[in-house]
């Protein structure tokens, strides 16, 4: 069975052998890590990346960024409680690495979006269905198997690790070199992209597959098998995961209630449906407290999800604590909140139910993802044939766009198609619709 002290590891990347003196610092290996994060410029163009709704309107609702320290506030929270759970059943000369358990999974969650590209969850889909259905399926027959999948099935997870562990032109050996816990604490689906599924989900491309591996042992995860490559999570993943959750889940039904999808009186009751009337009495006479003073429907709103969180958060955090020997063993174990039983269990399961048939079926985020292949797809199209041929004169124009970091001296097909998602996946919302503009003629500079 893996130990904390292995799991919760200040090792590097890319500074491995670099010796590292904690007391010369004022921040932690994982606070600096959390540091990196939140003053990268990846991490600040997710405020123009779309989330589900979008982007932006008189009624500001969330995107990435705002989902993402979100998440990351929740997951403080549940690393934080389970922290102090397990300093009373841990050894106890493991209690200052324990203590740096909110701060890893923290960053995690502020990490586990940079990967995915413009227009939520639809711009995934317009890249994999453009090697899959469009032009770009040509080209796949001279890869691998194991590297066509990294295309077919794209997963803004896998390129998350990417982003933060590639050695991109010109920069620094290592990506951002955050700490091996850090990096694995983020990583939900620890296996190859051959073994994806039909929900498309997988951890690192070929190109992080050593390298993941290399994480991976060091830190005593469980490994499944070797090829195709697949170890057990690590056990802050599931932490991680639930943040996210909990928060896409509940801040959902805010968003649609706010843009008057939704009405008032179906938010409170999704949102009330969380608590039992007679296990919760101490809560729920607080909250009938705070609603008779409330009158404002979205502050109503907003203070019941708060409440629904805060009981998800404790929820979370003991099931975890219970199943905390299972998931050291690197035993397989569902998410914690497929794992939610009673009120709250039943209540999530509606909201994924009313999402599914009337949020994420709204007309306006059926148009930004309809929007996000038309302009993916564009983009894809005009420039992996540049890459493909540098030479052409239309391709030298093209190329020249490409920031300097995404320069190739490579002629591998893989490296080359991967160069072009790096580029597009990178883009912004509103870099990506101008950009398809321009080169398209729809817009002109000057005109």
């Amino acid at each position: 069975m893996t130990k904390w002290s292995q799991l919760i590891s200040p090792v590097r990347l890319g500074s491995e052998f670099r010796p590292y003196d904690e007391s010369e610092e004022i921040r932690t290996a994982f606070q600096r890590d959390y540091d990196r994060i939140i003053f990268s410029s990846p991490f600040r163009r997710l405020q123009n990346k779309t989330q589900v709704f979008p982007l932006p309107g008189s009624i500001f609702v969330h995107n990435r960024l705002t989902h993402s320290l979100e998440v990351a506030s929740v997951g403080r929270s549940l690393g934080n409680l389970v922290a102090t759970g397990l300093s009373k059943t841990e050894d106890p000369t493991g209690e200052t690495a324990l203590s740096e358990i909110g701060t890893i999974i923290s960053t995690a969650c502020l990490a586990h979006d940079m990967g995915n590209p413009p227009f939520g969850h639809s711009g995934e889909t317009a890249i994999s269905n453009f090697f899959k259905k469009g032009h770009g399926k040509v080209l796949l027959d001279q890869l691998a198997p194991e590297q066509q999948t990294d295309f077919t099935c794209f997963d803004g997870n896998a390129n998350a690790f990417r982003l933060l562990t590639h050695t991109f032109n010109g920069r620094r050996e290592g990506g951002f070199g955050l700490t091996y816990s850090t990096l694995a604490s983020m990583v939900k689906y620890p296996y190859e992209s051959c073994l994806a599924g039909k929900k498309q989900k997988f951890g690192f491309f070929q190109t992080e597959k050593s390298l993941y591996g290399k994480i991976a042992t060091n830190l005593g995860l469980k490994q499944y098998s070797e090829n195709p490559l697949r170890y057990a999570r690590h056990p802050f993943v599931f932490l991680v995961e639930a943040a996210d959750d909990i928060c896409y889940q509940i801040m959902d039904v805010e968003d649609a209630h706010k843009l008057k999808i939704i009405s008032s009186a179906d938010a409170e009751s999704l949102l009330m449906a969380f608590f039992d009337p007679a296990a919760d009495t101490e809560i729920l006479s607080s909250i009938s407290y705070n609603l008779n003073i409330v009158k404002d429907r979205n502050e109503r709103v907003s203070y019941l999800r708060a409440m629904v969180i805060g009981k998800l958060i404790r929820e979370c955090a003991a099931i975890f604590l219970s199943l905390k020997s299972e998931i050291l063993s690197g035993t397989e174990t569902p998410s914690l909140l497929k794992l939610l039983d009673g009120r709250s269990g039943m209540a999530m399961e509606e909201i994924k139910r009313l999402s599914v048939s009337r949020i994420y079926k709204d007309p306006a985020v059926i148009q930004i993802e309809i929007a996000g292949y038309k302009i993916l797809g564009t983009l894809l199209e005009e420039f992996t044939p540049a890459i493909l041929d540098p030479k052409d004169s239309l391709s030298e124009k093209l190329l020249s766009i490409i920031p300097d970091q995404y320069h190739l001296q490579s002629e591998n097909l893989y490296d080359q198609l991967q160069t072009i998602v790096d580029f597009v996946s990178g883009m912004t919302d509103l870099y990506a619709l101008d950009l398809y503009r321009k080169i398209t003629g729809i817009n002109l500079p000057g005109m």
